[in-house]
């Protein structure tokens, strides 16, 4: 007689915030994908389809993001309207990942969010052919939070690619492109154009898309999707976009083109033409969100640009010497973090604490870092991903010259190297400069930095 196999075991609810960590760290790591909606879709189906109860504006994009999504969130906010956002990867904490009316879920509810969606995650691993991941539990979690809130609209941000993100299960009633480069070439492809038709994924029947400015043969991909599946498009440079920008202290001055108005002497408490962009964008968003014809309120825009915060983009964590963190990780990024340092900052030396991911292109973020440091601390972060310093350091020698490179492993280390050295100005012949250290290279990398100098002060 054939027994009958026992049922798997129900997760045993958490009580705290570390075990919750500790359960979701537990599941297929975000870098481990298995490309197929079943099991997100078989655990939001369990949950009732939460994803399904508010309208989606849906992100994608290689860089911005992350601060596009918050713009976008502020904008919301402005217009009386309860939000959601869904972000990744985050900066310190898990909770950063999943805001209501922008402010993470607290510790509390971020256990509730939890205990909500766990005893359905064993029947779905159960029922599939891999287990959930961690980004699938936590996709599931923001959903299921969003519809107990209840907010009104929920800004959701990719974790990687579009078409088989797991935040894909939501069909987003505008879907946003930012810039596409290469990134994750070994899951989404290894040309602009491969990753475009990954990131296309996300625009649905119906859609009202937002295309940032991209390159020719990419904007092809994406304007093609949208016809085959019958969306209206706003393209950057054509229906919306930067008028104008004036760097400033603390940001900069930008007038805006809207689908609807111009918005004129708007001050953004960020720096860089990217975020100018990054705002142009959240803009046309909203705007294409907004049912009607009117402008947005001259008035509500500015409040909600004004008070837009982006965590480790160009943050300035410290002064004396002044420590500036930022999450840029590919090259893309860092091309981006060069260009904003020179139009916004006038640091002498510039000394770069640097630690990257082993996936990816550290050639190619160390030769767009080059040209404005003056000195650079090869570095790594605590996870096993990162690459070795010393590995960094053999090809940042290449470019930078032996004399220009140091090697500290320890980033605690490192950040006071670096420190040290740019307090010294006269060792880079510059006895009157203003001295800065840049910490970038990885999100985690800019995290753990933020942690251990304590935060913004």
């Amino acid at each position: 007689m054939t027994e009958t196999p026992e049922p798997p075991e129900i997760p045993r609810l958490a009580e705290t915030y570390a075990e919750v960590e500790d359960a979701l760290l537990s599941r297929w790591p975000e870098t481990r994908l298995e490309p197929s909606l079943d099991r997100i879709s078989a655990f939001t189906e369990l949950l009732g389809d939460p994803q399904r109860s508010y309208p989606v504006i849906h992100l994608t994009g290689t860089n911005g993001k992350t601060t596009t999504s918050r713009m976008i969130d502020a904008l919301l906010r402005g217009l009386e309207l309860r939000t959601g956002r869904f972000t990744s990867p985050h900066v310190e904490r898990m909770t950063e990942r999943i805001s209501v009316d922008g402010e993470p879920l607290s510790d509390e509810d971020f256990v509730r969010a939890f205990n909500d969606v766990a005893p359905y995650t064993h029947l779905v691993d159960a029922d599939q052919p891999h287990p959930l991941s961690f980004f699938e539990t936590i996709v599931a979690m923001a959903f299921a939070a969003f519809a107990d809130a209840p907010v009104e609209v929920a800004v959701v941000e990719v974790g990687m690619g579009g078409t088989w993100d797991a935040t894909n299960v939501a069909d987003g009633t505008v879907a946003v492109v930012l810039p596409i480069a290469l990134d994750h070439a070994q899951h989404l492809g290894d040309t602009p154009v491969a990753i475009a038709r990954e990131k296309a994924g996300i625009i649905k029947p119906g859609a009202r898309v937002v295309l940032a400015e991209q390159r020719p043969e990419v904007a092809e991909v994406l304007l093609e999707r949208a016809a085959e599946v019958g969306a209206t498009v706003a393209r950057e440079g054509m229906e919306f976009g930067v008028v104008s920008r004036v760097p400033g202290v603390g940001g900069q001055v930008v007038s805006l083109q809207g689908l609807r108005g111009r918005y004129d002497d708007l001050y953004l408490p960020l720096h860089g033409a990217h975020q100018a962009q990054n705002a142009a964008v959240a803009l046309a968003a909203v705007e294409a969100f907004v049912t009607g014809e009117e402008p947005l309120s001259d008035e509500v825009v500015r409040a909600a640009f004004a008070e837009v915060t982006s965590p480790a983009r160009l943050e300035v964590v410290r002064r004396s010497p002044t420590i500036v963190l930022d999450a840029a990780h590919n090259p893309h990024g860092a091309e981006a973090l060069a260009s904003a340092l020179e139009d916004s900052f006038a640091f002498s030396p510039l000394i770069g604490v640097v630690g990257v991911m082993a996936d990816k292109d550290a050639d190619g973020l160390l030769a767009a870092l080059e040209p404005v440091l003056s000195h650079l601390v090869c570095t790594q972060n605590s996870t096993p991903r990162a690459m070795p310093a010393e590995q960094l350091a053999e090809a940042a020698r290449e470019m930078y010259g032996e004399e220009r490179v140091t090697v500290v492993p320890r980033l605690a280390d490192a950040l006071d190297t670096a420190a040290a050295l740019a307090e010294a100005g006269e060792a880079f012949g510059d006895p009157l400069g203003s001295g800065a250290v840049l910490v970038t290279g990885s999100v985690v990398t800019a995290g753990e930095a933020r942690a251990l100098l304590g935060g913004r002060r």
